[in-house]
């Protein structure tokens, strides 16, 4: 059996029509003779043709680099972020979605750091847009809930730094390189969030949930701008009803993501201030856009966002009540 010093893992849901990009990018990486590297690909259960592509593409790709093929039934971006790090050989695993593109030196980039940074757990950097058409106005507000991550920051820094700007904020999965040791440490194979299940947006945050771990158990989370990404944004995603559900599902998971930091005895305490501060946001979107957000995409979506972050924090106090109420007839 090969040792791998890195694996690049992509989760492919009926990609018959973007995986060959993909793979012609990864066909020409640079600066990897020094490097043992894989490919492993798993089909989060598609009904067209992923499994023939990559076949067609196993039977002419070199053996020093393989590429090797799992199909998880079980849909959701955690099953297959779950399955690709059961299935890696690498003690690196770096991964992308199949609308994402590395650029050229992706690979390379993405091991030197990790062997550089042995202290950190995960790792990501620049993920900037291939729009297919042009984004609505003010999109850039948004833009990351579309993992598109365009930082100004020149060197890599730490997320777990003492900066309160930096220390609130987690990369997306895109792109994301996590160490294999950190993952099967620390991280539950039961993830609560499930990532997209097929049309549904509604249990997003699956990423920040894994990191989350990780931090928490001390390994470092790190940004590097010296690894690029291009991800492929096509019409749908740019209209109205789809950025609606999007920051809508993104919302209804900032309970769950948000609880993460605090202790159980914590949580009923902090939860009326955060549906506090959600409504005042909501409130405040109502009285400046008015009218508007019947036309202005962006702001439309961020009063979804705010709204789901409300119910999904109420929803939480409601159990919280309805557990405690059981408690004390229990006690009589």
């Amino acid at each position: 059996m090969v040792d791998f010093n890195f694996t690049v893992a992509i989760r492919a849901y009926n990609a018959e029509d973007r995986l060959e990009s993909l793979l012609e990018k990864l066909s020409s990486q640079t600066n990897t003779e020094n490097i043992s590297w894989e490919i492993v690909i798993v089909d989060n259960n598609s009904t067209d043709n992923t499994a023939k592509i990559v076949r067609e593409y196993q039977s002419n790709w070199p053996e020093s680099c393989p590429i090797k093929y799992y199909l998880e039934p079980r849909q959701g971006a955690s099953y297959a972020r779950q399955r690709a790090m059961e299935e890696a050989q690498g003690s690196l695993v770096g991964f992308l979605d199949d609308d994402n593109l590395p650029s050229p030196d992706w690979v390379a980039k993405a091991y030197s750091f990790g062997v550089a940074h042995p202290k950190a757990g995960a790792y990501s950097g620049l993920v900037h847009a291939i729009y297919e058409v042009e984004p609505p106005q003010n999109f850039k507000r948004i833009a990351s809930c579309l993992a598109i991550i365009e930082w100004s920051a020149k060197e890599p820094f730490c997320f777990n730094s003492q900066d309160p700007l930096k220390r609130g904020l987690l990369p997306p999965g895109a792109g994301l390189v996590i160490r294999k040791e950190a993952w099967v440490e620390n991280v539950t194979a039961n993830l609560k969030l499930k990532g997209p299940v097929k049309g549904s947006l509604t249990v997003k945050g699956e990423d920040l949930e894994a990191l989350w771990y990780l931090r928490k158990a001390g390994w470092e989370i790190w940004f590097n701008p010296e690894m690029r990404i291009y991800h492929q944004i096509p019409k749908s995603r740019l209209e109205k009803e789809y950025l609606m559900r999007l920051l809508r599902g993104v919302g209804l998971s900032r309970h769950f993501t948000r609880m993460l930091g605090y202790q159980p005895w914590q949580r009923p305490l902090v939860i009326p201030l955060y549906m506090a501060n959600d409504l005042r946001k909501a409130l405040r979107y109502r009285l400046k856009y008015g009218k508007e957000l019947e036309t202005d995409i962006v702001a439309a979506s961020e009063m979804e966002m705010y709204w789901g972050s409300l119910e999904s924090h109420l929803r939480a106090f409601g159990e919280f009540l309805k557990w405690e109420k059981t408690e004390k007839s229990d006690g009589l």
